[in-house]
C-alpha cells in the first residue's frame, strides 16, 4: 500500500521538529536585574508598627576588606550555604546594623528578616561572597523573627529582638 506524499512529508516535518526540540527544559530562567530604590524609607515613630506591604531590598554599605564593622553591628556570616549564627539578638524600637560577611565563594547570600507571619520585615541585597556588607535595619518591635537567605530558605536563624 502507498502512503500519500503529503503525510510522508508532514510526517518528515514532523520528526525534523522532534528532534530538534530539548528533550527537558532548562534547570534555570534568566531575570534581568533590578535597580535598588534610592533610599531606604524613614523608620515611624512608632516601633509597634508594621510595614504594610513586603519591603523592597535595602542596599548594603560595602565594606573593605581590611575594615572593621560598625561598632554593634550584629555579626552574621555564612559559609558552606548555611548561616555560621543561628540564634542572634537586637534592640527593640532602634535601628540597628547587621555586619554580613558572605564566605561562600562564588555563591550569592543576604540576610531577609520575616516576622512571626512570615511577612518580610527587611531585606538586604544580595551579595555574591567573598563579601562584607553593613545592613542597615530599620527599627523592629520586640518578639521573635526568623532570619534566612533569600537564594537559599533553608538557611535560616532566629532573631531576638527585645529591650
Amino acid at each position: 500500500m502507498r502512503r500519500p506524499p503529503l503525510v510522508i512529508a508532514l510526517l518528515a516535518i514532523a520528526l525534523s521538529a522532534a528532534a530538534c526540540a530539548p528533550s527537558v527544559a532548562p534547570g534555570w530562567t534568566y531575570a534581568p536585574p533590578t535597580t535598588p530604590p534610592a533610599s531606604q524609607p524613614a523608620a515611624s515613630g512608632d516601633a509597634s508598627a508594621a510595614p504594610a506591604s513586603p519591603v523592597t531590598p535595602a542596599e548594603p554599605t560595602p565594606v573593605p576588606g581590611g575594615e572593621s564593622p560598625a561598632a554593634g553591628a550584629v555579626q552574621v556570616s555564612a559559609v558552606n550555604i548555611a548561616f555560621e549564627q543561628q540564634a542572634i539578638g537586637a534592640p527593640a524600637g532602634v535601628p540597628f546594623v547587621i555586619h554580613f560577611a558572605n564566605k561562600d565563594p562564588g555563591i550569592p547570600h543576604n540576610v531577609e528578616i520575616r516576622d512571626a507571619s512570615s511577612m518580610t520585615m527587611f531585606k538586604g541585597e544580595i551579595i555574591t561572597g567573598p563579601a562584607q556588607a553593613d545592613y542597615q535595619v530599620p527599627a523592629l518591635a520586640a518578639g521573635t523573627y526568623t532570619f534566612l537567605c533569600s537564594v537559599h530558605p533553608n538557611m535560616t536563624g532566629t532573631l531576638t529582638v527585645g529591650p
